[in-house]
């Protein structure tokens, strides 16, 4: 089998190790680059180990937390009071370490958390890889989903006959999830 090297995408040398994927605005952008250019790139910031080649994940989160608080920058004094009324964990707490105390602070803390995964990623929704032993459901509630909001479309525009075909693909779909 042969082995085939990237091509750095900034300087052209083959060998490049460092492969960014990016995803602005929905579209999804990937970068090879050397660890030469790497070291250089003012985009990789956050990833100052680069030349020992591990990268922690406090690391990476304590980037994404800082890039969340810039997009947020002038967040309103209410938040030093902001608290998950189901386990008692509070945003100032979450900025220091990177972490929610539980599923409940995710909506707790919606109105900050939003903004910065949507500026990352150019949508509210995940739009990454599905891991394969939940994949199948997750691809059916999304499914789901979209079809139930293109009913009520067509129900709104008053396309009986199309929203007859989707309300039937639907009845499926939800008898599948059951």
């Amino acid at each position: 089998m042969e082995v085939v090297y990237m091509k750095c995408d900034k300087c052209g040398k083959e060998g490049a190790s460092v492969h960014i994927v990016k995803v602005v605005k929905g579209q999804k952008i990937e970068t090879w680059l050397c660890s030469d250019c790497a070291k250089e790139d003012q985009e990789l910031g956050m990833l100052k180990s680069l030349g020992t080649g591990e990268i922690s994940v406090d690391e990476m989160l304590n980037g994404l937390i800082d890039y969340i608080n810039e997009v947020n920058n002038a967040a309103p004094k209410e938040e030093k009071n902001l608290q998950c009324s189901n386990c008692g964990f509070t945003y100032n707490e979450f900025k220091k370490s990177g972490m929610l105390g539980c599923s409940e602070c995710y909506k707790s803390f919606e109105q900050y958390l939003v903004p910065g995964i949507e500026e990352l990623q150019g949508s509210k929704q995940h739009i990454g890889h599905v891991p394969q032993r939940i994949g199948k459901n997750v691809i059916l509630k999304r499914k789901i989903k979209e079809l139930s909001e293109k009913l009520k479309k067509l129900v709104d525009t008053e396309e009986y006959e199309k929203a007859a075909v989707v309300r039937d693909e639907l009845k499926v779909l939800q008898e599948k999830e059951n």
